[in-house]
Formats: C-alpha cells, structure tokens, sequence
C-alpha cells in the first residue's frame, strides 16, 4: 500500500490548444500573466475584462488575441478547451469557475486552489519540446527554481533538433525495423554528429548526416569529448560537461577526479579509471591514446574526463593529435582550473592594479632540472606564480625562487584539495614553502600560489603553515610587520 503522501493529487497532462479557444478572464496583472504564458503557445486567446491595463492592452494586440471589453457573461465561455479566472476578485473568481465547470470547461482561478481544476506549471520550452514543472499549487516559487536549473541543463538546439526528428519520422519508420535498430538510430541521432551539427546551427548538414545514418544504419561514428573536471566540486562542472557526461557510453577519468563527479555521468555508462599520480600510473600516456581511439572507432561516445581543465597540465595536446592521426572526432570542453578555484578558496586576487598584473600557470616538475625556468624571471618582477603539483618539490621550489632573486618574505598561499568541502587553506612566507614538503598529512592535490597580490587574500579560514611563523597577518592585508 502507496502512502498518501507519496501520491500525486494532480495528473500531469498536456492540452492540445492549436487553434482552439482559451478564455482569460481579468484585466490587470493577473490575467497579463496568464496571457503570457498561453502567448508561448498556438492557441486563440480570448481576453475578457473591462477597462484593461494598457501593457496588457497591447500585449494581446501585439499577439493577436482577441480582446472583448465587457463584463463577465457565461456565454463567453462557449467553445473554450480552457479558462483562467485571474480577475483579482476571489468571488467574481469563484463565479467564473463555478460557471465554467457547469460547462464542463477545465478552470484555473488564480490563488484559489479549491477553484481550480488544474494548475499552470513552470515552464521550459524548446518548441515543440516543453517541460513543465508544477508543485500542486504549493510552491510556485520552488518551481521557479527548479525551471531555473531545467533551462540551464537544455540547449537552445533542442527545439530545431526535434523539428528535424519530427520531419524524419516517417522516412526513419519506412527506412528502419522497429526495436532495437530503431532505438539505436534515435539515440545515434540525438546525441551524435547531427545533433552537434544542429547545435552549431548547421541544419543543411544535419539533415545530410540523418540521410546518412538512415541509409546506412549499420554505420556508427564514434567521438571523443576531452572534458574539464574542475577541481573537485560537483556544482563547478560546467553545464556543457554534465550534458556531455548524460550522453556518454563511456567515461575514461583520471585519478584526481572525484567519484561524485564521475558518478554524474550516465548511470548505464561503462567507466574506465585511467588515473595517473606520482609514482603510480594505471596505464601510460600512450595506452590512453590507443584506448580512446579504439572506443571511438567502436562507434562509442566517450568522454575523457579531466581534473581541472583539459588544456591546462592535462597532456590534452597528446590526446588530440592522436585523435586527429586517427580521424576521430573529438572536441574539447573546458574546465575551471585548480588555480582560479584555490584563488577563490582564499579570496585571493591573482592579478592586482599597480601590484601584479602577470600571472603564470606553471608546475613543480619545471624545477627538476639544472636550469631556472623561464617564469623564474617574472616571479622577480611582481608576476603571481600558480604552482601545480608543487608539494614534493617544495623546497626546491622555495630556494630556487629566492637564488633567482625572490625575497624571502614574499607572500605565498597554500591550498589542498581546492574548492572541495575537505579543502584545507594554508598561509605563510616564500622562506617557509620547504615546510610544506614536510607535511605527510596533505593527502590531496596541493595548489601554491606565490606573489605579492597573495597579500590581498582573506585569512578567515586560513592556518599558518609554519608554526614558528613571526609574521602577522596584517602582512597578508598589504604591510609587512615582524615581531
């Protein structure tokens, strides 16, 4: 037995409205709202009301709708499929409901719930795909909320894609068996190379690809997506990216990927780590080619997911050219790096007017040999230097910096696993940065961000990273004081 609680009071359904009467009733804010939400459809609207507010007067103008400035008969009701009573007065409301119902027309009185014989929904649309979101009258600022989300997750491609379905439908039917072979081409279609090429505005093509895979169904092109992970946080994956993964037959993800992103991908996906870390690789550079390749030659959607951006310390270049060689698709979406989401961890401004106005993105395993690197330069010169996978090399970070002429008490931040809740915030002075390569207890990729602008950052949730340090923290709001 289903408890009450778990049930729907209201069925969703949707009404065919094309070419068919809706009466609205009102003439002021309340009935323009309903006026505007019918405009989004084909329907005949028909405004009833005395003495309408003049916006609302040349919306219905500007739409066509026919507008009767009268008071309320019941014969104004006659051949309507629906009706809104949004005059503003609960009992005229009530009258208008009550009349409509004896005429067997579905009513919605606006705020009246016991009045209304359905519910107008928060809506999405991509015409002629609409999703529409109702709360049973509940809550109508949390369907607002929730549409807000639904219209960020919807290309505005979608509507010209399902029109090209629709134009296809019985060429597909005629062309393709019913059940799995039909179902292969509509998921081929609205999720591979025409659904990219309408996405792109490129509808001549589209329409060229859907003949192509019509004709030949046993044809499947496979393609690559090199997808930016973030840094960690799931609400930081950007929009493109989680479609990307709901699409995916196949998800290759590295080891500094969280499981609750990788979990965001399609729940039937298959999910191959990939995963390389210092010291521990579980499958070289090369292998990941080679795989990806093969998965896209097999007709899969893949997506190669990143830790922070692909394009940045994320070997995307080796990627692609072995993609290209191949002749597989691929396209490349980025991420937010580990360094803007440290920077935001910190409150910490990476460029700063008349402070630094240099930034460079750079990674420990730069120092491991004889020579100072390039950046090495700029770091003298004011620059913000961002450090990726600097823990190990802490030290000789610290010492190289300071030979090459970096003072000693420059500013330095420090951040592990950046943007997660786990996250852990440190502060200090370039002369400190070897304690860093101490600290077995930082288990998570570690962000270091070097530069006089670091002296903007907030300490609110910041420790100093060493416990000597005889630094106070007015020298992180731009002076320098020692003990």
């Amino acid at each position: 037995m289903v408890a009450n609680e778990e049930l729907l009071s209201a069925f969703p359904a949707f009404f065919r409205v094309e070419g068919r009467k809706v009466a609205i009733f009102g003439s002021g804010a309340e009935a323009y709202a309903k006026a505007r939400l019918m405009a989004k459809t084909s329907a005949e609207i028909a405004a009833y009301g005395e003495n309408p507010d003049e916006d609302y007067r040349a919306f219905l103008v500007a739409h066509g709708a026919r507008l009767v400035e009268a008071p309320f008969a019941a014969e104004q009701l006659d051949s309507a499929v629906l009706a809104f009573a949004a005059t503003g007065e609960p009992e005229q409301d009530h009258l208008i409901a009550g009349c409509a119902r004896a005429l067997s027309v579905p009513v919605n009185a606006v705020d009246q719930k016991e009045d209304c014989d359905f519910y107008t929904p928060a809506l999405v649309t991509r015409p002629p795909v609409a999703v529409a979101i109702g709360t049973e009258g509940a809550g109508p600022v949390l369907a607002q909320m929730i549409r807000a989300q639904i219209d960020t997750m919807l290309p505005r491609s979608l509507g010209p894609l399902a029109r090209l379905a629709a134009n296809l439908r019985d060429k597909v039917d005629a062309s393709i068996p019913r059940g799995a072979a039909r179902r292969a081409f509509w998921s081929r279609f609205f999720n591979g190379s025409v659904a990219g090429a309408v996405e792109k505005g490129r509808l001549l093509e589209a329409e060229c690809l859907a003949d192509e895979i019509i004709s030949d169904g046993s044809a499947v092109s496979g393609h690559v997506a090199l997808v930016g992970a973030g840094p960690g946080a799931e609400d930081l994956l950007t929009i493109r990216a989680h479609r990307l993964l709901m699409e995916a037959d196949v998800i290759a993800y590295d080891a500094l990927v969280p499981q609750a992103v990788v979990d965001m991908g399609r729940r039937d996906a298959e999910r191959i780590s990939v995963g390389k870390r210092k010291n521990c690789h579980s499958k070289s550079q090369n292998e990941i080619n080679d795989l990806l390749v093969k998965l896209a030659k097999e007709g899969k959607r893949v997506v190669r997911l990143k830790s922070g951006d692909p394009l940045i310390f994320g070997r995307a270049g080796e990627e692609m050219a072995a993609l290209r060689t191949a002749g597989v698709s691929y396209e490349v979406v980025p991420g937010i790096t580990s360094a803007s989401a440290a920077a935001a961890d910190f409150g910490l401004p990476m460029t700063l007017r008349g402070v630094a106005s240099t930034l460079v993105f750079t990674t420990g395993h730069d120092l491991n040999g004889d020579t100072l690197p390039d950046w090495a330069a700029l770091a003298v010169r004011g620059a913000t230097i961002a450090v990726y996978m600097g823990r190990s090399v802490a030290a000789k970070l610290g010492a190289r910096l300071q030979e090459a002429g970096v003072s000693a008490d420059t500013t330095i931040a420090v951040v592990e696993n950046a943007s997660r809740k786990n996250r852990r915030l440190f502060h200090g002075v370039l002369s400190e940065l070897p304690q860093l390569e101490a600290r077995e207890d930082l288990t998570g990729p570690v962000m270091v961000i070097i530069g006089d602008a670091v002296a903007g950052a907030s300490l609110e949730n910041s420790s100093a990273l060493a416990f000597n340090n005889n630094l106070v923290e007015e020298k992180f709001t731009g002076a320098l004081h020692v003990r």
